[in-house]
Parts: C-alpha cells; structure tokens; sequence
C-alpha cells in the first residue's frame, strides 16, 4: 500500500530551520501503515531535509558549516547567469540532498533517541515549502 500526503513549511529564508518529526509521524499514523519506509522529500531545488539532533547548538551548526563549505558569493556560474544571490543555496542543497527514507515499525518510525527530522531551508528568501511524505508498506 502507498499512502502519501504534503507538509507545508513557512520558512524565513537562508538558515531557517524546522524540526518536522512529529509531523511526519502524523502522516505515518494517518496511513494505518505499521511496517515499510517513509519517504520525505522537500520539492524545490534549494530546501533541505535530513536528521539531525535536533538542539539549538547544530541548529546553528549545521547552517554555519554549509556557509563556511560553501559561501554566499557572486562567483558562481548561477550567479553569473541569473543574477539572483542563490548560487550557494543550490549547491548547499544540492550536496546534502532534498531527501531521506525512514523505516517505519509498528507504526513509528525507526530513529535514534537524538535523531530527528528537520527541513533547512537554503535559498536567500522566505518560501513556501512543499514537504512530500510517501508511507509504503503494509
């Protein structure tokens, strides 16, 4: 069985950060899906999604190494081309990737004590993010 629904994120802009565990687990509950994997994937080419510990010190971290890897800049083909002051975001996203699949047992999705799902939005304005959650199993 597939069952699949959209999470809604207002972000801020550039390093805005949301924890959406509870939301995902939501989404699972409201499958009656108990045993498979959970799919979420932000749709658009600069917002991130993946696990983290979800505290205010990688909060910051995370964003802060994303900007010492790749930097805001004007020196990127994208800015060359567009103009926009998003080149880095692409990469940044790009890099650390707009998806992640969780299993899903008894109905609750596998992760750590610490670990939890958040988007991290990369692009230089506020956005209306689409978060796709795919639950397939039985």
């Amino acid at each position: 069985m597939i069952y699949r629904e959209e999470i809604v994120i207002a972000t801020e802009g550039h390093r805005d950060m949301h924890e959406i565990t509870n939301r995902v687990q939501a989404v699972a509950d409201r499958s009656g899906i108990s045993e498979g994997t959970v799919h979420i994937f932000n749709v658009g080419s600069t917002g991130i999604v993946g696990t983290i510990e979800y505290e205010p010190g990688l909060e910051k971290d995370l964003p802060d190494m994303l900007d010492r890897l790749i930097p805001p800049s004007l020196d990127y083909g994208h800015e060359r081309q567009w103009h926009d002051g998003n080149g880095h975001s692409h990469l940044q996203a790009t890099l650390t990737g707009p998806e992640i699949t969780v299993p899903l047992a008894a109905g609750k999705l596998l992760l750590g004590t610490w670990q939890q799902v958040f988007h991290l939005e990369a692009d230089i304005k506020p956005r209306k993010r689409r978060v796709v959650v795919t639950v397939m199993g039985e």
